[in-house]
């Protein structure tokens, strides 16, 4: 009984807990549209460091 309970409940709480975690750890639009400038902006300043390092 138990090991039947166990083994049918188990997986079915896995998986809703897995797709509960799914769900809530997308970012928001603005989240990432923050992150893509904040590496295009850090790109950018790499860029003109080893321009600057290569021209001197």
């Amino acid at each position: 009984m138990e090991w039947t309970l166990i083994t049918i409940v188990g997986p079915i709480l896995f998986v809703l807990v897995l797709g509960w975690a799914m769900l809530h750890n997308r970012r928001s639009r603005a989240e990432i549209r923050r992150t893509e400038e904040a590496t295009r902006l850090r790109r950018a300043e790499e860029d003109r460091d080893a321009k600057v390092k290569q021209d001197a």
